[in-house]
This record gives structure tokens, C-alpha cells and sequence, in this order.
């Protein structure tokens, strides 16, 4: 069998030459798998390797060779802000203005006044300013009274500020159902004032009766109870001299004169009130010549007036307009009819006005009844989303049309 099939395994092969390896070949297969295991080495490195380790071209060096390299430097080369620079215009422009790098990358920016020029106090320049600081509210402000030989009458400041606007209570500005009511009468009974207010909300506007006694120590506690105030004087009713509202009153047939000499003896009672409001007076009211010096001198003053809504002749609208006094009207004398009841329909319809216009005035007494009452349905109402403001905020008022 002379076939390499019949050989046994191994035996009768003849041997080949083993063969020969090429240099060149070798030295390609060694270079290529270094070159491989270095390059998955060195990213390794990078990826796993802190910052600190990592160099960061120097961009003054840069800058030096290469002009252009200034302005592609690298956002870890960014320039901090000066501390103390100032930042021109917009809304900071009234302050230093220093950011600061972290070595996180994140930029934190600091914000410090400027110093201020002088010693004097800061003044801060605003709208016309509506209300009291409620710690000075018993205080009256120095710049709106007028010394006089009949007492301390209020006047415009001289900034144009008024004091209807400086006693005026604050309320929310929006445009939901507003209900003014007005108490009058304080002054004229000591347990009935601290009564009423002892137990009245402070939105209720207190009316201070001009021939009441203690009239300085009553409006202190209500303004620091934040009631808005008003001051009742006395005038001429159809049926004087049956009905005489006083001593004090404002009456036709005494003359422009004498009138404004009871006005400001009455006025310079007190101070710290928004207006005043007629105590009867539906002639004195129905007289062009007796009522327009009176609308002229509150016009001066900055004060309001408000009609109590009892006499259809008066002309108290017309002539407020002829002499930029805020005015406003009444809508409904609450307690003529004096029970709880009765009184608490009157302030039901008066709801229904407020519904209908927006806003309603209501005017009532210092009695028992009525202060109880009030106070009782004004918390009901306020729970049927009825807001409650001093009459400052329901007034006509000339200046703000």
C-alpha cells in the first residue's frame, strides 16, 4: 500500500520545510497593537483624570503670540466683574453691582447701595399718599394745619397733599361691592362714643358731633381703633327755629362772614378727619348763596363733604363740583325707625343698592340699637363678599377724574 491513506498516523510523511517569517509583517502586527493600547489607555486617563491635573492654555500667552487667541478664550479665563462697579441704567442703576466666579463655574452676584450724598434722612419720592401710618394715626400731620385765632384748621400741605387724602382709610382698591357706613353723633354721649367705638368694625366711618365734649381724646381712640373720621356740623333746617340744631349752626341769614367763623370754630375742634357732613341744614343746604362759601373754603382745605341724603332740595353735588370738593350722597338714613328689625331691612335694601351700583352709603346714630345692629350685620355680610371702606373711597372726587 503505497498511499499516505494506509500509513499509519504520523509514519511514512515525508517532512516539509517549516516556513519562513517576514520581518516586516511582524514589526506592522507589534506597532498596531501598541498604538491601540495606547490610545485606549491615554482616554482612561482623561476621562477618570480631576481637573486640577488638566493644563489650560494661558490666555496671556496666547494673547502675546496669537492677538486673535484673546478672543477665543476659554470660559474659565472669563475677567471678573471689578468689585464695586457700578452697572449703568436700568433697574440698577442705583447700586454697585459686584459678580464674583466660583470655582464651580456659577457666577454670584452682589448688590450694595451707593452711599448717599449728606446726612440728612432719606427721602423717597411716591404718589400721593393715601392713609396713615397706623402708629401715627392719633398724631395729626404738622404740615396740614393752619394755626388760627378759631383753633387748628386743616389745609392742603405744601406738597399738594390733602387731608382727606392723609386721614383716609385704606381699603383693597378692587372693584367688588363697597358699602360705606357712617355713625354720627359721637361726643355727645360719653358711654354711647366709647361704645360705639369700643364695639363698631373699624371700617364703620365715625361722625364726631362739633358741640360734643372731649372731641380731641374720642378721635385719638378711634383713629387708633383705624376708624376714618368725620366731623357733624350744624345746619339750618326748614322748620328753624323749632328745630335748632344748636348754638353753632350754620344758618342763612347770618351771612358768609359769620358763617365761616362758626365753621372754623367748629373745625378747629379736632383734626385728624377726612370731611364734614351737614347735621340737618335742609335749607342752609337749598341756599346757593349761604352754601357756596362754605364748599369754597372745604375746596381750599382739601376736605370732603357728605351729604346725608335727607333733604331733595339740596345743592351740596352741584356746587362741590363748581369748587373741586369730593362729594358724595347717602344713600339711606338706617335708623329712623329706631329698632333692630327695622334697622336691619334698611341695611338689607342698602345691600341691594350696593349690588345694583357698585357702591352704597349708609348714615345712622351713636344709639345702642343701632351700633349693636351694624356691627352684627356687618359681619354677615362681609361673609357674602361685601367690602366695607371708609367714605373716603366712595366720594366723587374731582382730582382723581
Amino acid at each position: 500500500m503505497g498511499t499516505d491513506l494506509n500509513a499509519p498516523l504520523g509514519q511514512g510523511r515525508k517532512n516539509r520545510p517549516k516556513p519562513r517569517r517576514d520581518p516586516r509583517r511582524m514589526f506592522g502586527y507589534a506597532f498596531l497593537g501598541t498604538f491601540t493600547l495606547a490610545v485606549a489607555g491615554l482616554s482612561g486617563w482623561a476621562a477618570l483624570a480631576p481637573d486640577h491635573l488638566i493644563r489650560t492654555p494661558d490666555p496671556t500667552a496666547s494673547a502675546e503670540t496669537n492677538p486673535a487667541a484673546a478672543e477665543q478664550a476659554t470660559p474659565s479665563a472669563k475677567p471678573k466683574r471689578a468689585a464695586g462697579s457700578l452697572r449703568p441704567g436700568g433697574a440698577y442703576s442705583g447700586a454697585h453691582v459686584e459678580e464674583i466666579l466660583t470655582d464651580d463655574g456659577a457666577t454670584v452676584t452682589k448688590f450694595t447701595p451707593r452711599p448717599r450724598e449728606g446726612d440728612g434722612p432719606a427721602l423717597i419720592s411716591a404718589e400721593t399718599v393715601r392713609g396713615q401710618d397706623p402708629r401715627m394715626a392719633a398724631l395729626p400731620n404738622d404740615d396740614l394745619i393752619e394755626d388760627t385765632p378759631q383753633g387748628r384748621l386743616p389745609i392742603v400741605g405744601p406738597d399738594g397733599l390733602r387731608p382727606m387724602d392723609q386721614y383716609a382709610r385704606p381699603w383693597s382698591g378692587a372693584r367688588g361691592t363697597r358699602i360705606g357706613l357712617v355713625v354720627g353723633g359721637l361726643g355727645l354721649s360719653q358711654t354711647g362714643t366709647q361704645r360705639a367705638i369700643r364695639d363698631l368694625p373699624p371700617e364703620v366711618t365715625l361722625a364726631f358731633a362739633a358741640a360734643g365734649n372731649s372731641l380731641q381724646r374720642w378721635m385719638q381712640d378711634a383713629r387708633r381703633d383705624g376708624h376714618e373720621l368725620l366731623l357733624q356740623i350744624p345746619m339750618e333746617p326748614f322748620d328753624y327755629p323749632d328745630n335748632d340744631p344748636g348754638p353753632q349752626a350754620l344758618l342763612v341769614s347770618r351771612g358768609a362772614t359769620k358763617n365761616l367763623a362758626e365753621l372754623h370754630r367748629s373745625m378747629g375742634r379736632i383734626t385728624n378727619y377726612t370731611g364734614i357732613m351737614n347735621y340737618l341744614g335742609g335749607r342752609f343746604l337749598s341756599n346757593a348763596d349761604a352754601l357756596e362759601p362754605l364748599m369754597r373754603d372745604l375746596g381750599k382745605r382739601g376736605l370732603l363733604f357728605l351729604d346725608d341724603g335727607t333733604s331733595a332740595q339740596s345743592l351740596s353735588g352741584t356746587l362741590s363740583g363748581a369748587f373741586g370738593v369730593p362729594h358724595g350722597f347717602a344713600d339711606l338714613v338706617l335708623d329712623s325707625e329706631l329698632s333692630r328689625n327695622a334697622i336691619l331691612r334698611k341695611l338689607d335694601e342698602l345691600e341691594r343698592v350696593a349690588r345694583r351700583n357698585g357702591t352704597a352709603i349708609g348714615v345712622a346714630s351713636a344709639f345702642d340699637e343701632s351700633v349693636a345692629t351694624i356691627a352684627e350685620w356687618m359681619e354677615e355680610a362681609g361673609a357674602r363678599g361685601i367690602e366695607f371702606v371708609g367714605i373716603s373711597a366712595l366720594v366723587n372726587d374731582p382730582q382723581q377724574n
